[in-house]
């Protein structure tokens, strides 16, 4: 080789690093799902070996993790020490993006994560008609069934992001948001009792963007810009005025079109499923037999016998 030659080495691959500090290639499931308020994540890596996590601090509010499965481990280091955690089946995490963060992971894992953004706890603490919540103590390793319950609703719209509608995620968030609020709220300053019953007018409009809507999908971000309202103030004041979430009225809605169109009309069923929004053929008959008691193809056959 000539003096001034340089050797050519192959050079190592660079890695990806996700927006929490894992290593994409190590992940055996990494899904997405965002919300109006609160975004969804599945990670799971069925690896066995010893991995770190190193995250900056920043303001992107609250990571939540809940654990899927028994067998992970992980010692998180402080400024001045280490603490080893233990995660088995419905165990919760809580961390502030506040806060840098450092982590050895040992064992494989499975979490369903929500990033929460500050002001949508405080915010949403406040809608309560409480003491406004400045933030969400730390927790790891906690055993939480309610949580764990709530989150685990959101893995088969993680698994078809572009399926899930956009009432449910969002009415799942605020679900989870309030019981965050009150189960884990941390450092709270007094605020007014808020309002949270809809004008007469605000009902009508809310229902009738709704009912515009029903063979698609409409967020509830729409329809609560449209009263003035924020998302979580909307949803609980439709809730405590009408007796039903938007996401439950709409639903309601579309079984009552669905029960006219299989009365009135010659449609089949697969026309029937998309004329009231539902999305396809079979999501619409599960729905319905739950709620009727009866396949939609027998109840029509019900009605004209």
């Amino acid at each position: 080789m000539p003096v001034n030659a340089k050797a050519s080495f192959p050079h190592a691959a660079p890695v990806s690093i996700d927006a929490f500090g894992c290593a994409a290639e190590k992940l055996s499931k990494d899904q997405k799902l965002t919300g109006s308020e609160i975004h969804f994540f599945r990670k799971s890596s069925p690896g066995e070996k010893a991995s770190q996590v190193i995250t900056s601090a920043s303001h992107r509010g609250f990571l939540v993790g809940i654990s899927l499965c028994t067998g992970h481990r992980r010692r998180v280091f402080h400024e001045r020490r280490a603490s080893t955690h233990e995660f088995e089946n419905n165990s919760i995490y809580i961390r502030n993006f506040l806060e840098d963060y450092k982590a050895d992971f040992y064992g494989f894992f499975d979490f369903i994560l929500l990033e929460i953004s500050r002001t949508f706890i405080e915010r949403t603490s406040a809608e309560l008609g409480r003491s406004r919540i400045l933030g969400l103590r730390s927790a790891a390793g906690e055993q939480d069934q309610v949580l764990a319950h709530l989150a685990q609703a959101a893995a088969p719209a993680l698994s078809q992001p572009g399926m899930a509608s956009k009432l449910f995620v969002d009415q799942l968030g605020f679900t989870i948001g309030t019981y965050l609020v009150e189960r884990y709220g941390n450092g709270s300053v007094a605020t007014p009792k808020t309002n949270r019953l809809l004008s007469q007018r605000s009902v009508e409009m809310a229902k009738e963007m709704l009912i515009a809507k029903i063979d698609g999908d409409l967020s509830i971000a729409d329809v609560a810009d449209a009263c003035n309202l924020s998302r979580s103030h909307f949803t609980r004041a439709f809730r405590d005025t009408t007796g039903q979430t938007p996401h439950q009225w709409l639903a309601a809605q579309r079984l009552e079109r669905a029960r006219g169109l299989l009365r009135e009309t010659g449609l089949c069923l697969a026309e029937v499923a998309m004329a009231c929004g539902f999305s396809d053929q079979s999501h619409f008959t599960r729905v319905f037999s739950q709620a009727v008691g009866v396949s939609p193809g027998n109840w029509r056959r019900r009605v004209h016998a």
